[in-house]
């Protein structure tokens, strides 16, 4: 009997193990869970082990909204060490530094670009054989910097990294600027061709209505277009420069040129027509070597005085810039304007709103239109200025615009937790990392649909291979039913952490010029416990 007794246990032991699914089973994160252990385990008292990620198996779920979507810049000024370098001669080492707190700084605030002046005044902040480097970055124009260290070349892959757009920004035609205190290097424009310059108070500037200047502006831009994988090409408000005075802008010479060889234009129409050239131009090179690279122009920010009615303005930059905005955003030449609006709301004879509604009305083509702001105003205390007047401002901004952006001047303005200013932007306006607008005008490779493996636990991750057709991928997660975006980073990265209880992750690939591939959206496993 005792024989029979134990046949009879030893079968039934073998049949609750035959019953017991498989230890590979109970872990495949196939979403149906572990069995309840065999009560004889549950007898013996063990140490609780660690939550353990499930893998196997990865789960689609629904996919998420569109990406939230908005530029939002700042200007990083190299000229007279606004914003960058802190001063001339300082070693690789800090000027590392330096770059790497701008950008931390700027995915903190929650920006998604920056533009960085390249050529303040006919010298340049990269490695250039054209023109010499600037003495904002070294002590002595046309002198080394420590090490050779290239700022351009280390911002941009600094930027792209973490996610930023890098738009290298040029002014096309100053020579010289008071800021300047050393000798010019006998590489620089002054020196090598100074027939092409002129001097106008106290500035040397390159005279546009010189066929010679304007190529050798353009040939600057495609120099650095071709070497650097920026996102964009950025000049700003300064053609034909701001009146000094009742002083003339001394272009006798090449007017009088242009009549020589048959020409027939009164002097304002042949200037504008020759910024208008240096436009269409400036925009064709570009896209002939990089059809991706946004072109964008920021202009003073009002077109005309009395244009639209009731606004004023001291400088009519038309006639005295010979910068015909309107032409350009009408005949598709720029493809982002970032027109200056430096004013208040509530300055009537500037007013942001009313400026900001009629730039809208002048886009046919509906290229982008990302005005600059200016936060610096906010932390001076600027007549007219709200309390809460740069929060105001983007609000306005959204509403005008299905596509909406701003610029930042300057970024020292953000450097300081302001109430107003940046912590008003950290914490409340910019609530998510956003993706630029796109540009599907400009061409760019398809973005990938990305095929992401998640790895769940206490802190879980989203992994995926790189592809180089995604320029940005942007992660975003689940949290109590509520997608967000929660990192834009570099195409070339291949993993980011998730927060600890989400439930979902999806992933985008984002091209060149913007444009998003198909997300794919996964469960994030929960951790066994």
């Amino acid at each position: 009997m005792i024989v029979v007794a134990l046949r009879w246990l030893v079968l039934a032991a073998l049949f609750l193990a035959t019953c017991a699914p498989p230890s590979s089973a109970r872990a495949n994160g196939d979403g149906r869970g572990a069995p309840d252990a065999p009560a004889a385990a549950a007898a013996t008292p063990a140490a609780a082990p660690a939550p353990a990620a499930t893998a196997g198996r990865q789960e689609a779920v629904e996919a998420p909204p569109p990406l939230p979507r908005e530029f939002r810049g700042a200007w990083v000024a190299t000229v007279d060490n606004i914003d960058f370098p802190s001063r001339p001669g300082l070693s690789a080492s800090q000027l590392r530094i330096e770059l790497e707190a701008i950008v931390a700084r700027a995915v903190e605030l929650k920006l998604n670009a920056l533009v960085f002046q390249v050529r303040p005044c006919g010298d340049a902040l990269y490695e250039s054989k054209l023109e010499p480097w600037s003495e904002f970055l070294v002590d002595a124009q046309g002198k080394r910097p420590d090490g050779g260290f290239d700022p351009l070349a280390y911002l941009i892959d600094r930027c792209h990294q973490r996610g930023l757009q890098l738009h290298a920004w040029f002014n096309p035609f100053r020579a010289s600027h008071p800021a300047c205190k050393s000798a010019p290097h006998a590489s620089h424009v002054t020196q090598k061709a100074p027939q092409l310059c002129v001097t106008y108070g106290k500035y040397q500037w390159m005279d546009p209505g010189n066929p010679t200047a304007a190529k050798w502006s353009l040939a600057t831009i495609q120099d650095v277009v071709r070497r650097y994988d920026v996102d964009g090409v950025h000049v700003d408000d300064y053609f034909y420069p701001y009146p000094e005075g009742n002083k003339p802008f001394p272009d006798d010479a090449s007017y009088a040129r242009y009549r020589g060889g048959g020409g027939s234009l009164g002097r304002s129409d042949w200037r504008r027509k020759n910024i208008d050239v240096f436009v269409q131009q400036m925009r064709a090179l570009v896209h002939a070597d990089k059809p991706h690279v946004a072109v964008g122009i920021s202009p003073f920010g009002i077109a005309r005085p009395g244009v639209p009615k009731g606004i004023s303005a001291g400088i009519d930059q038309y006639e005295q810039l010979a910068a015909d905005v309107v032409k350009w955003l009408r005949e598709g030449w720029v493809d982002y304007l970032t027109p200056q609006l430096y004013w208040p709301i509530d300055q009537k004879a500037q007013a942001f709103d009313v400026l900001l509604k009629w730039w809208h009305s002048q886009n046919p083509k509906q290229r982008a239109m990302w005005p600059g702001i200016n936060p610096g105003r906010a932390l001076d205390g600027a007549r007219n200025w709200r309390p809460d007047e740069l929060a105001d401002q983007i609000a306005l901004l959204r509403g005008a615009d299905r596509a909406p952006g701003h610029i930042h001047f300057s970024f020292k303005a953000l450097r300081k937790d302001a109430p107003n200013v940046a912590l008003a932007l950290r914490d409340r306006v910019y609530a998510e990392p956003v993706v630029a607008p796109a540009m599907p005008w400009l061409q760019a490779p398809a973005p990938p649909t990305l095929a992401p493996r998640v790895e769940g636990g206490e802190r879980p991750v989203v992994s995926w291979q790189a592809d180089p057709a995604a320029h940005f991928v942007a992660v975003q997660a689940r949290e109590r039913s509520r997608w967000r975006v929660v990192e834009i980073v570099g195409g070339n990265r291949t993993q980011a952490a998730l927060p600890a209880d989400c439930d979902a992750v999806a992933l985008t690939a984002i091209a060149r010029n913007g444009v998003a591939g198909k997300p794919t959206a996964l469960a994030v496993p929960m951790p066994r416990r």
